[in-house]
C-alpha cells in the first residue's frame, strides 16, 4: 500500500513539474522586418530573464497573425494598425487579443534618396522613367505592399511596376543605387535603420494612400492573460521609443551583428526601462 501511495505521489509530482515546465515556455511569432527583429528579441530576452524558455518563429505577415489566432504562437509585437494590417485584424479580431501599442509614431510610404528629383508619389506619373518605371518592394504579403498597390491605383501609375522582394533585397537595391548615385524609389516604413544610414526623404502622399501615423502593436492569443498572467503583464507593459528601436536596428545591420546578442546587451544596459516592462 505504501508503495502504491509513493508511486501516486511521484506521478503527481512529475505531472506538476511537467505542467510547470510547460507554463514557462513562450512562443513568439514575428516577421523578419528589421524593426520586428529588434522588438521581438528584446521581448524574448526580457522573458528569459524572468525564467521563461522562449522560442522565436519567423513567418510571413499573414501566417504570423494566423499563428497567434490559432494559438500556435503565444504573441507577436509586429501588428501595424490602424491601416497597414487592417485586413488581417478585421479577419481575426475575434480570435486574438489586441494588447496595445508598443511603438508610436510609425508610418509607411515610399522613399527616395534626397538627391532624387521627386517630391510626391504623383510625380511618378510623368517621371517614372527616371527610376526605371519601378518601385522596389518587400514581401508580397506585407500590408505595405497592399498599400503600395492602392497608391498605384489611386495615382493612376499605370507606368509603374511594384517589384516583390524582402526587407533585405529592398535595402540591398537601395544601397547599390546610392553607391552609384542612381535614382530609386523604395517601399519603406518608420522605424527603419535605413534612415540612420542614408539621407532619404518620404514622397508626399496627398491622396492618403498610405494612411497617417500608425502604432506597432502587441497581439496575444486568446486566454494568455488567464493561463500566463505574468507573461501577459510584460506584454502589456512592453514599450519602445522610435529612437531606441532605430539605433538597435542600425546595430543589427553591422557586419557580423547578432540581433539576440545585441538585445541581451541592451537589456543589461537599460535596467530601468526593462524594470518598467516587468513591474
Amino acid at each position: 500500500m505504501l508503495k502504491v501511495l509513493a508511486a501516486a505521489a511521484l506521478a503527481t509530482t512529475l505531472m506538476t513539474s511537467l505542467a510547470s515546465a510547460a507554463e514557462k515556455k513562450v512562443n513568439l511569432a514575428y516577421v523578419e522586418w528589421s524593426d520586428a527583429v529588434v522588438a521581438t528579441n528584446l521581448l524574448a530576452e526580457t522573458l528569459k530573464k524572468e525564467g521563461y524558455a522562449v522560442t522565436l518563429t519567423p513567418l510571413p505577415a499573414a501566417a504570423m497573425w494566423q499563428a497567434v489566432a490559432t494559438g500556435e504562437a503565444d504573441a507577436m509585437v509586429a501588428a501595424w494598425l490602424p491601416a497597414t494590417h487592417a485586413a488581417y485584424y478585421a479577419k481575426l479580431k475575434d480570435k486574438v487579443d489586441l494588447v496595445g501599442p508598443n511603438v508610436s509614431g510609425a508610418k509607411i510610404g515610399w522613399a527616395v534618396p534626397t538627391y532624387v528629383d521627386l517630391t510626391s508619389v504623383e510625380d511618378l506619373k510623368t517621371k517614372g522613367a527616371e527610376v526605371g518605371k519601378k518601385v522596389i518592394g518587400i514581401d508580397p504579403g506585407a500590408g505595405l505592399m497592399q498599400a503600395s498597390e492602392k497608391a498605384i491605383k489611386d495615382y493612376g501609375l499605370t507606368n509603374i511596376n511594384l517589384v516583390d522582394g524582402s526587407d533585405a533585397t529592398m535595402t540591398a537595391a537601395l544601397k547599390d543605387a546610392i553607391d552609384r548615385k542612381q535614382p530609386i524609389v523604395v517601399t519603406t516604413w518608420t522605424p527603419h535603420w535605413m534612415f540612420g544610414r542614408w539621407d532619404l526623404k518620404y514622397l508626399a502622399d496627398p491622396k492618403g494612400s498610405f494612411g497617417g501615423e500608425e502604432t506597432v502593436n502587441t497581439v496575444a492569443r486568446k486566454g494568455l492573460d488567464k493561463d500566463m498572467p505574468e507573461v501577459y503583464k510584460v506584454l502589456k507593459n512592453f514599450k519602445l521609443s522610435l529612437d531606441d528601436e532605430q539605433k538597435m536596428m542600425l546595430q543589427n545591420e553591422e557586419k557580423g551583428a547578432n540581433p539576440a546578442a545585441n538585445a541581451k546587451a541592451w537589456v543589461a544596459a537599460n535596467p530601468d526601462k526593462v524594470a518598467a516592462w516587468t513591474k
